[in-house]
């Protein structure tokens, strides 16, 4: 295992060497928390299909393919649909907006001041979602090291901590580049061809396992249906995917970068799902699905190569938890902390570089101390995901798609939609479907009724928004550099 080592050793110093030379760009708020709106297409793509990717889509693509097969590719599958969807009908939008928050989007649209109740729901998703991809570094750690859980998350954290709050959505932005690269060779053009060799080639896999293994919907229609409502209306709404949004160049980057994403999401969906049904065949009683992915790692691959695909198991985890931890700690200090003191856009905003990295590594240790504390990942994410869609998926889309909506209907939409699925959870089990189900009708509900029953938002907030909308209105923060001042990849 040296050379293994050696790989992940160099890939996690590469890592923290991205965060040193971020750090040299984020010199403003914009800078260090958007990439001073100036990704092209390359870079784009690249860290939008990062942050989408993360552990549950590599190692529980994987374990879903083991479990159901072909099927098994209809989470990440959905996933790559979701975000498809914002990039061709709402991206442009989003980024013309020039906002840092999902919750500022919100006011802006309502003309209200309940940034902080939006702001709440939108953290409990972000901290979450960073909770739980911190975890699983302890999976990935115990296959490399044989560390113990808790200086597996300790390791892995620190180092995403680390790299995050010295250069914000630079640095982040950097190190994804690369975790997407390392992912691409690691996961597509290594781990895949080599798990079907192994099997056997795809006639073998064939007559070793059922036929339900090669059914399109294996897992079941009503699973699928979930998913959809979770992952595809989740990557709608969240505030870790709008701010990777906000860091586009222009509309058509957003737009057709996100599209590249999307479709590569698609690829990697049923790469993964290949690549459980391969493990299935080679290993046919393993006692945890998600344990496939090392299981095939370390006992089929050749030296290197197995440590090359476990840094893109890692990458997949790291990309997932700094783009969490940005977004955790933005909502946190935009939308609540500075809203609670009365300093929102007050005083010269590259002063807030200082305060947003002391946040990061606040955040960031709370983070990596709740991972700890935390058993049941899937329980805490399923939680997260509900609240997100059965509260804020109803006023955003309806925000952006229903004129006569009012900051009361949307206010009304998140109670009443957070306390249905909190409700149901007790009632039916976090795992269940009906939670989302139901609390996303009644989000809805409330949502119409109580707009309509409302006076109709100010004619003068509307227009302001249509002007936002259009581009034409809003001032960042600090003047990006002149183009000629950034490195080739970034002005790709």
């Amino acid at each position: 295992m040296a050379v293994d080592y050696a790989v992940i050793v160099v890939y996690l110093a590469g890592m923290l060497g991205m965060g040193w030379w971020g750090m040299r760009r984020a010199k403003s708020k914009s800078e260090f928390l958007v990439a001073g709106r100036r990704l092209g297409p390359w870079m784009y793509s690249g860290t939008m299909a990062a942050i989408v990717l993360g552990g549950a889509s590599t190692i529980g693509g994987v374990g879903l393919g083991y479990k159901y097969g072909l099927s098994g590719a209809w989470m990440v599958f959905t996933i790559g649909l979701g975000l498809l969807a914002l990039s061709i009908f709402f991206s442009a939008r989003i980024a013309r907006l020039k906002v840092y928050t999902v919750s500022e989007m919100l006011d802006l649209r309502y003309g209200g001041k309940a940034g902080v109740i939006f702001g709440v729901v939108m953290w409990a998703y972000t901290l979450m979602l960073a909770v739980t991809s911190t975890i699983a570094y302890a999976t990935i750690f115990d296959v490399l090291f044989d560390l113990n859980r808790t200086a597996a998350i300790v390791l892995g954290g620190a180092v995403v901590v680390a790299y995050s709050t010295l250069g914000g959505m630079w640095s982040i932005t950097l190190t994804d580049m690369v975790q997407f690269v390392v992912k691409t060779i690691g996961v597509l053009l290594l781990l895949l061809p080599i798990a079907v060799v192994k099997a056997g080639g795809f006639s073998e896999m064939k007559a070793a396992l059922p036929g339900e293994y090669f059914a399109p919907l294996g897992i079941g229609g009503e699973t699928i249906f979930t998913y959809v409502l979770i992952y595809t209306f989740g990557m709608l709404i969240g505030q870790d995917i709008w701010q990777r949004v906000f860091t586009a160049r222009g509309d058509k980057v957003a737009r057709y970068g996100g599209t590249v994403a999307g479709t590569y999401c698609l690829v990697y969906a049923l790469a993964g799902a290949v690549i459980g049904t391969a493990a299935k065949v080679l290993y046919p009683n393993l006692a945890n699905a998600d344990d496939a992915f090392a299981t095939i790692v370390k006992d089929e691959l050749p030296m290197g190569v197995r440590g090359l695909v476990l840094a893109a198991a890692l990458a997949a985890v790291m990309s997932t938890s700094s783009g969490a931890l940005i977004a955790c700690v933005t909502v946190a200090n935009n939308d609540i902390w500075s809203r609670l003191r009365g300093l929102a856009h007050k005083g010269p905003e590259h002063d807030e570089v200082k305060g947003n990295r002391a946040f990061i590594l606040i955040m960031g240790i709370a983070v990596i101390c709740v991972a700890i504390a935390l058993n049941n990942v899937v329980e805490a994410l399923t939680v997260a995901y509900n609240l997100l869609v059965g509260g804020l998926l109803v006023p955003i889309l309806g925000g952006l798609l229903w004129k006569r909506g009012t900051v009361y209907g949307a206010l009304a939409s998140v109670v009443v939609g957070g306390c249905a699925v909190v409700g149901l959870m007790a009632t039916y089990g976090i795992l269940a479907n009906e939670p989302v189900y139901y609390g996303l009708l009644s989000s809805l509900a409330a949502y119409v009724i109580v707009s309509l029953a409302t006076p109709p938002t100010d004619a003068a907030v509307l227009a302001n928004w249509r002007e936002r909308l259009a581009g034409r209105g809003g001032v960042e923060d600090a003047q990006p550099e002149p183009p000629a001042a950034e490195p080739a990849a970034v002005r790709s």
